[in-house]
């Protein structure tokens, strides 16, 4: 790890905030701010946490479902445990994950997911694309009618066309950037909510439905 990057790190005000209050990253701020401004977590809820590791974003999302709520955490890395916490050792794209997940349906799905950087930003751009493709692709499978789905990626050319795969399985989807990216990087959040599902006795309408639409950025 680099000097510079150390001392950058050192001067971020998230970076000193999370060593502050104890949290595993600076991440927690952004899950937080996406969940102050469109509502994504509430008591009760079941979550499903998509490249979890260090668990940052399972800790936040653990504290604003409560003891009646569910999180579920995925990473082929080790997560270190928490209070409620369930994690799944595995990657996303795996075709037996869908089956470890058990088979209760989710209100949230997040992906903090980020590519392995190889430099090349068309490249790490793409890969970003992909991941998101794929956390996409397992929510449309797991999420309750009504449900949501938050996820990373790089900004470039490819995300119009994203955002239009995902238009039809929800009623709306938002890019957003959380305070705590930071200014130089190109990560921006897409959020997607109203999952247009299947509805069925056991899965009824979510009032995720009826909350007031967030403008694009």
């Amino acid at each position: 790890m680099g000097r510079r990057f150390v001392d950058q790190r050192r001067r971020d005000p998230y970076y000193r905030a999370a060593q502050r209050e104890g949290l595993r990253s600076r991440a927690a701020f952004k899950l937080a701010y996406l969940d102050d401004r469109f509502h994504l977590l509430r008591p009760g809820a079941r979550v499903l946490d998509l490249g979890a590791a260090p668990g940052g974003w399972s800790v936040v999302a653990l504290e604003r479902v409560g003891r009646s709520g569910t999180v579920i955490a995925v990473d082929p890395r080790p997560i270190a445990p928490a209070p409620g916490l369930r994690v799944v050792r595995g990657r996303v794209g795996d075709p037996t994950l869908r089956d470890r997940l058990g088979p209760e349906p989710f209100d949230v799905v997040l992906s903090d997911m980020s590519p392995s950087i190889s430099g090349a930003y068309s490249t790490d751009h793409a890969r970003s694309v992909e991941l998101v493709r794929s956390a996409h692709t397992l929510a449309v499978e797991v999420l309750r009618r009504g449900g949501a789905f938050a996820a990373k990626v790089f900004s470039g050319d490819m995300i119009d066309a994203l955002v239009e795969e995902l238009r039809p399985n929800f009623a709306e989807v938002v890019r957003t950037k959380p305070p705590a990216s930071r200014a130089p990087s190109s990560e921006i959040y897409l959020v997607a909510r109203g999952f247009r599902g299947v509805s069925s006795p056991s899965r009824g309408p979510d009032p995720l439905t009826a909350a007031r639409p967030a403008s694009d950025i």
